[in-house]
């Protein structure tokens, strides 16, 4: 139910300022997008998103590359990063969301544990500037499904800090 409403205000808050946001989802597979598009009005903000859930994936949809890729792993806070910068550009929006993670039961280890979940974040600015933002969150091997939701719901919430601050 929380992943409605921040998904309602973030909505109502882009139609408001005239910005469009996408999505580049490895993990939460669409989960952010489907959020986003279940609120009435969202063709206003929303045109396209991305679901990079494979290397080849993210090189191929967002341009991630392979040699960032080799480097950091795809659950890493540059490839989030790379996610973010890449879906902007390529959907022309304002705004870009991107997750990439562990969400389990299993395929962590002990320097990337189930449950990490990398964050970017791509935006104009005010001064229409862009910036990059990367998160790194330890949610815990708490589940899949709880992993998938808490991602999304920081994903939805730290777009709205991010707009509102």
């Amino acid at each position: 139910m929380e992943n409605k409403k921040l998904a309602h205000e973030l909505v109502h808050l882009l139609q408001a300022r005239g910005q469009r946001v996408t999505t580049a989802e490895s993990c939460t597979g669409g989960l952010i997008a489907g959020a986003i598009t279940s609120v009435p009005g969202s063709s206003d903000v929303f045109e396209t998103g991305f679901i990079t859930y494979s290397n080849a994936a993210k090189t191929a949809l967002v341009g991630v590359s392979d040699d960032l890729l080799e480097a950091h792993g795809a659950v890493s806070i540059e490839v989030a990063a790379a996610m973010a910068n890449g879906a902007r550009a390529a959907a022309k929006a304002d705004m870009a969301l991107s997750v990439t993670g562990i969400a389990g039961p299993g395929g962590g280890t002990l320097a990337k544990p189930v449950g990490m979940v990398c964050f970017g974040l791509s935006y104009t600015n005010a001064e229409k500037q862009p910036l990059t933002l990367v998160q790194l969150i330890q949610f815990g091997d708490i589940g899949r499904d709880k992993v998938r939701e808490k991602s999304v719901e920081h994903a939805l919430q730290w777009a709205l800090d991010t707009l509102t601050t």
